[in-house]
């Protein structure tokens, strides 16, 4: 098993890498300069004053260096911890705007991502053995998987949010607010977070359902529960063999959606101009901030990677196969 991990480990570091190296490059293939920017929202009119500013930036950033140096200087900061100065809300740090961000986006991904996938596969095997179900979900579940997040998420707003009027389309909070943990605020923040919370839900959801209820058949159907069948064995038994059988795919099936959800995520954050990560993305590109693009990229492919290390792991104990074949390789 340490061998195993190990090779984990190597191989989510050598995606790390490349992954933080295509992010570092990414804000720098932009079109525009961010110091050029600077300069101009600060609306200096005397040349010489905003060449001094100019130069200033351009050597705060570090933007006056090689390419290279940029580079090496980027990877000895990430060491120290340190994301750089945000070039949009000059001069908080890149991290302290990244933190402020983060929770939203956790509270959105987390609840859809783990409520769709256990809704959904249970949805899934009881409509594999329900004809009235199966007539439902099935069809349900084509179409809502088959929807882009953002139009479900255009469409929820619309027919939610300015037909119904039950919920806001906009915002994390109440304007007339502040953050705080009273209860007023907590319920104002859960009926902005319903809207998009349910459109990265339902569309996952579609999906799940689909899957288990293909696999739950086809388990039913192998020789395996034929067999047990044939020796008498109790059609709960079976279900129950076929129900573990089927959710193996299932769960290898999370991890490699997992950056899909993500995606879909930050574009529904945007679409209901949730103050998340995909709001920061957004400013960021707006105003060619590269510090807190790469900055909010990072801590993405972070959360994505350590996310499916923990499938690894939970697929290791789940799955007896991998044990016996990780104890068949050690002897």
């Amino acid at each position: 098993m340490r061998r195993y991990f190990g090779r984990k480990l190597l191989i989510y570091g050598l995606t790390f890498f490349v992954a933080v190296t295509v992010n570092w490059l990414i804000p720098r293939f932009m079109p525009g300069d961010p110091v050029a920017s600077m300069v101009a929202r600060a609306n200096v009119t005397q040349p010489a004053a905003a060449e001094a500013m100019r130069v200033y930036y351009s050597n705060l950033f570090g933007f006056d260096q090689p390419l290279i140096a940029q580079y090496l200087n980027f990877w000895a900061a990430l060491f120290r911890g340190d994301f750089g100065i945000s070039i949009w809300l000059f001069p908080s740090p890149v991290s302290s705007v990244i933190m402020s961000a983060v929770p939203y986006t956790l509270a959105l991904i987390i609840p859809s991502v783990l409520l769709s996938w256990v809704v959904g596969n249970w949805f899934g095997a009881y409509a594999a053995r329900r004809k009235l179900l199966d007539n439902t979900v099935l069809p349900v579940g084509y179409v809502l998987t088959a929807m882009p997040y953002m139009w479900l998420a255009v469409l929820l707003a619309w027919a939610l949010g300015v037909i119904a009027g039950l919920f806001p389309v906009a915002g994390g909070y109440s304007f007339s607010m502040r953050p705080n943990w009273s209860w007023a605020f907590l319920l104002d923040l859960l009926h902005h977070w319903t809207l998009p919370f349910l459109s990265l839900f339902l569309v996952a959801l579609g999906g799940w359902a689909i899957g288990m209820r293909n696999m739950i058949i086809y388990e039913l159907e192998s020789d395996y529960s034929n067999y047990l069948a044939a020796l008498g064995a109790p059609a709960r038994l079976i279900r129950r063999y076929a129900f573990r059988n089927a959710v193996l795919p299932q769960i290898t099936g999370l991890a490699l959606q997992l950056g899909v959800i993500v995606a879909g995520a930050l574009v529904t954050e945007i679409v209901f101009a949730y103050p998340g990560l995909g709001s920061l993305i957004l400013n960021a590109i707006k105003n060619k901030d590269f510090f807190l693009l790469q900055g909010t990229f990072l801590f993405i492919v972070l959360g994505v990677l350590i996310a499916n290390f923990i499938i690894d792991i939970v697929y290791v104990v789940v799955d007896p196969r991998t044990r016996a074949g990780m104890a068949g390789a050690r002897a």
